[in-house]
Formats: structure tokens, C-alpha cells, sequence
């Protein structure tokens, strides 16, 4: 039997953010796709979810960083009419300075979290918009908003996330199609390992597990937020941030410089 929900295509699933977003849109009757470039790890967390629900489980091993297979895995987005919902969770994270990174680790996180994401958006919206319904959930980070806290290139990468949602969204409006981005802050995955600096070595007190992180994420798609900061007790602090943005958007551009720029100011 179909699933009424759809299928949801979940990239970076082998681990982590990945693997427990799959966990949970299962739970709500989302068939799933997997993709992660770890075949083996992959097809555990299709067994493990196989095994508590009637959803069809798919996994779809991928590199996506690699282009053949990235062009393997737009093709399956243009091409299968039964997907409402992507999530773009594979990302590469960094935590050493700029100067003491390896500038191909670097280029390789830019691809990951900047291109293939990019190109996995534009393979599905147009099939999104013609359905008139559909879900982007894109992972960030709240480095876009604070990038002096870690790597430079990993916190420009995530800007680039938020700014392209912002965009999207902007887009997309009353398209039916909704766009979140999720701002985790620290959160208890392999993540920090890999990226250099390991999760033990943060205060406690400011690392969220994953699963509160993804059903935190899920109350506020639930609720039809664009920005979702699971970690950010006042909301208003960000709004005001927001609103501040936004009230230079019309003074960004003249035909003159600023007064303070001006020859004897």
C-alpha cells in the first residue's frame, strides 16, 4: 500500500541528524530514500527502520560530492513523482582555523554543502511547483548566524544555506511548496569527531542529543516556521535580528555614498 504522506528523501542517513530524521519521518508515514555514501551504514538504518514500521525503506548509496553519482541522485529527483518531501542534511563540518586547514577538506565541504545541496534543490522545486505542494528542509547551522565561533569556510558555508532558503522561500511563496532551514547548535553526533575537535570536549550544557535536535526541528515544521533554532529559548531575540536585517534592505543601494563617506565628513 502507498504511503499517504509520500516519500521523503533524506541525504547524509547513514548517522546522525540524517539517520534520525529518518527514524522520525517514518514514524508519520513517510516511505524513505536514503542517502549516504556508507552503503553498509546505510542499509542498517533501512533494517532498523524497516523493522518498526510498514514504510518502504530505500537506500540509495551516493557520493555526493562525487559528480557522476550527485547526477545520479538529481536524475531520481526529476524522475519519481512520489516524493512531498527532501531533506539536505549531508554536509562536512570543520572546527580548526582557517590557517591550520587543509584547503582540499575545504573545497570538498564547499561541494557538499554548498553545491550538491544547491543542485538537489534545483532537481526537485520544479516538480514541487507544478504539483503545487512539497517540503525542502535544508540543515544550517547557527555558525551562519555566529561565524567567528568556528572554521570560517564551514560557517560560509551555512550562511550560504540560510541565504539560499531565504531566497527560496522568497521564491516559492504561494507556490505551495514550503521551504524550513534548521539551525542546530552544538549537537551530540559524530560530527565534532570528524570535524576535528570531539563532542566531549564542549560543555555539556550547551550540546543537544540529536533526537531532541530533529523533534525539536519537526515541531517547528509542524508549525510552518521558516527558521527553526531548536536551541534558542527567546525567539525574540532572533526576530529582532531578523527585523533589523530586513529594515536595510531598502537602503542598501543609492545613487549616492552615505553622508559619513562623503569628501570632509
Amino acid at each position: 500500500m502507498a504511503s499517504t504522506m509520500g516519500t521523503a528523501v533524506v541525504t547524509g542517513a547513514s548517522t546522525g541528524i540524517g539517520a534520525i530524521y529518518a527514524d522520525r519521518l517514518a514514524a508519520q508515514g513517510y516511505d524513505l530514500v536514503l542517502v549516504a555514501r556508507n552503503a553498509d551504514r546505510l542499509e542498517q538504518v533501512a533494517k532498523h527502520i524497516r523493522s518498526g514500521t510498514d514504510q518502504q525503506v530505500d537506500v540509495f548509496p551516493a557520493d555526493l560530492t562525487d559528480a557522476a553519482d550527485l547526477a545520479s541522485v538529481e536524475d531520481f529527483l526529476r524522475n519519481t513523482p512520489d516524493i512531498t518531501l527532501l531533506v539536505n542534511n549531508a554536509g562536512l563540518g570543520g572546527a580548526l582555523k582557517l590557517v591550520d586547514s587543509d584547503v582540499e577538506q575545504m573545497t570538498s565541504m564547499i561541494s557538499l554543502n554548498v553545491t550538491a545541496l544547491t543542485r538537489l534543490a534545483y532537481a526537485i522545486v520544479p516538480q514541487f511547483i507544478a504539483r503545487r505542494s512539497g517540503t525542502i528542509i535544508n540543515i544550517a547551522s547557527v555558525i551562519a548566524i555566529s561565524p567567528e565561533t568556528l572554521n570560517g569556510v564551514y560557517g560560509g558555508t551555512k550562511a550560504f544555506v540560510v541565504a539560499f532558503s531565504q531566497n527560496l522561500r522568497h521564491e516559492l511563496e504561494g507556490s505551495g511548496v514550503h521551504v524550513q532551514v534548521v539551525l542546530p547548535g552544538a549537537t551530540a553526533t559524530d560530527f565534532w569527531a570528524i570535524a576535528g575537535h570531539p563532542v566531549e570536549l564542549l560543555p555539556s550544557a550547551m550540546v543537544m542529543s540529536g533526537e531532541d535536535m530533529v523533534d525539536a526541528a519537526m515541531v517547528g515544521l509542524g508549525r510552518g516556521e521558516f527558521i527553526t533554532i531548536p536551541s534558542l529559548e527567546d525567539a525574540n531575540l532572533f526576530d529582532t535580528y531578523e527585523t533589523a536585517r530586513r529594515a536595510m534592505a531598502g537602503q542598501l543601494s543609492s545613487s549616492t555614498p552615505a553622508t559619513r563617506y562623503r569628501a570632509g565628513a
